[in-house]
């Protein structure tokens, strides 16, 4: 059986590095003044499994489409679908798209990848709220990051990273006038959070609400070739 390789990402490694040494002291200095007491092994279980937990959200997988992505939008996140619906994007497009959401729970890979290929056309980040990622006005009052990819065939598809209740950083890698794959990473979001991608009207929806999709794997529309 193969074992797949998953590694930390580099946006965990500092916090992991800071986390093991904080508890390491505790765990040390309780057993200098306490010995292997009772308190001792409480403390030691509940360091490695808050440790454990922190080390499985920053975990990276490696991963790669394995089909031919040219026509299709990709998941960018692991994750629950919480909307699909029809809406009007007055931030950013000024018009009609649907718009396909994504919850990522602490337990998921917080990794977000490209959605398509093409060219990044816009990056943009705006301060708001930190509610509950998985409400519907999370996409338009929380603080999150947007990026507009134009693809080869001259559609627009933006993804939004969304900042939950628990989140306070989101990190976005792409950069306008760069071009991008599916397989590279769009950004990081720390602790709980959400991401909407906004596809043309026309485009056939893959995905049903509530389904659980794992980022840049599962298909979640399929866009309408232009006129």
């Amino acid at each position: 059986m193969a074992i797949r390789k998953i590694k930390v990402h580099k946006e965990g490694t500092g916090l992991l590095l800071t986390l093991f040494s904080c508890l390491f002291i505790i765990n040390l200095v309780l057993y200098n003044t306490s010995g292997r007491c009772t308190l001792f092994y409480y403390a030691s279980f509940a360091s490695v499994v808050v440790f454990l937990l922190t080390l499985n959200f920053f975990r990276s997988p490696s991963r790669r489409f394995p089909f031919d992505s040219e026509g299709l939008v990709i998941a960018p996140a692991d994750g629950t679908v919480v909307a699909v619906e029809e809406v009007t994007e007055n931030e950013i497009l000024h018009r009609s798209c649907i718009q396909i959401s994504i919850f990522m729970s602490v337990f998921d890979v917080h990794a977000n990848w490209f959605p398509v290929n093409g060219t990044v056309t816009h990056v943009s980040h705006r301060k708001g709220r930190f509610m509950a990622a998985y409400l519907p006005k999370s996409s338009v009052e929380n603080e999150r990051s947007t990026v507009v990819i134009t693809t080869n065939c001259g559609c627009e598809i933006l993804a939004r990273q969304i900042a939950g209740a628990i989140a306070r950083r989101v990190v976005t890698y792409a950069k306008e006038g760069e071009s991008c794959h599916v397989d590279e990473h769009l950004g990081f979001i720390k602790f709980g959070s959400r991401v909407d991608v906004y596809v043309p009207t026309g485009s056939e929806i893959l995905v049903d609400m509530d389904q659980k999709v794992t980022g840049n794997q599962t298909p979640i529309a399929r866009l309408s070739k232009p006129d």
